[in-house]
């Protein structure tokens, strides 16, 4: 508890997260603390009724600065020009309108359990992703802020606690992932799980942007908890991964023990699905956490979302490297 804002935790309808209340506006007062509740609730925190964000851009890259000492400046991360905020360069535009125009998901097939409810669980339930990860260092916190989102039962967020998922990893599960590394890369390329199965051959990578081995067990550098670090499908290396020193490609022991995995890792208990209001913030913890976007009608629905990306604290392991997305000549020293 602060004198600058209520904690309620955990999520409605989830095992982890808080709701963040604020005493008072983002204009007048963003307080200390917030980076110490998100760690304390497992990754993932809610703020709601930050409406004056979308008047005041800044205030979104002055929050995520409570949260880590560099918020991402997206003219320097190889973005398209259109998805960039024009007077706030460290804000990435997610959404459907012009000039970014970017689709929506798929649309599960079928669109319900059977039990009629919305499917979370993988691999009915694709996208599930931790931002980033096909760089090293990858990034610590994402900020997602909703400015115009669809209606409710449609376009949400979802995100599953991967402190939880590993506590609760069969024995022999912890045994065949520790110590184990996934290849991760950017998603749309060959080396996708899709690119792989259509037998695409162009599977040549940019020095910029080659796959990255990340730990499948990942430490937590503040809070020192073994969390699962994974991806599926799109964000995987399915050419020379997805896990290293296993049988490699879409179908192979490394593509099986991937999936187990990601049906465990997405069970409904670890899971917290966020329908959107205009205004709300939600704060998620890449490090600990997987995250998936469901589908809206990008036919009649219009969406947009301002997105920041926190970094700093990726971990004692990444100590010293040089950012495998940037040419070396812009490097900072």
């Amino acid at each position: 508890m602060s004198a600058a804002f209520e904690i309620q935790s955990p999520l409605p309808g989830a095992a982890f997260g808080a709701t963040v209340r604020l005493a008072r506006p983002l204009s007048q007062e963003i307080p200390d603390g917030l980076a110490a509740v998100l760690a304390k609730a497992n990754g993932l925190l809610l703020i709601q009724g930050l409406t004056e964000i979308a008047d005041r851009p800044q205030l979104l890259v002055d929050i995520s600065l409570k949260f880590g000492p560099e918020v991402e400046d997206y003219r320097h991360t190889l973005s398209r020009a259109s998805s960039v905020h024009t007077t706030a360069p460290e804000i990435f535009l997610v959404s459907n309108m012009a000039p970014v125009n970017r689709a929506p998901p798929r649309r599960p097939d079928p669109p319900v359990t059977a039990d009629g409810r919305l499917p979370v669980q993988y691999p009915h339930r694709k996208g599930w992703h931790t931002d980033q990860s096909y760089r090293r260092p990858p990034p610590d916190i994402s900020l997602f802020y909703a400015v115009t989102p669809v209606a409710r039962n449609r376009g949400q967020t979802l995100f599953a606690d991967g402190t939880a998922a590993y506590a609760a990893l069969p024995a022999h599960l912890k045994a065949k992932v520790d110590g184990l590394q996934g290849l991760h890369c950017q998603p749309g390329t060959a080396r996708s799980r899709e690119g792989a199965l259509a037998g695409r051959t162009d599977i040549e990578q940019a020095s910029t942007a080659r796959s990255q081995p990340q730990p499948v067990v990942r430490t937590h550098p503040v809070t020192g908890k073994p969390a699962l670090y994974l991806c599926e499908w799109g964000q995987m290396d399915w050419v020379d991964g997805p896990f290293v020193g296993m049988e490699p490609g879409p179908r192979g022991e490394g593509a099986a023990l991937l999936d187990e995995l990601m049906a465990h890792y997405t069970r409904p208990e670890f899971v917290y699905v966020h329908e959107w209001t205009v205004g709300d913030l939600i704060v998620w913890d890449n490090r600990c956490l997987v995250h998936a976007a469901t589908w809206y009608d990008g036919d009649t629905e219009q969406r947009m979302m301002w997105r920041t990306t926190v970094r700093g604290n990726p971990g004692a392991i990444y100590e010293g490297e040089a950012r495998s997305w940037m040419p070396r000549e812009q490097v900072p020293a």
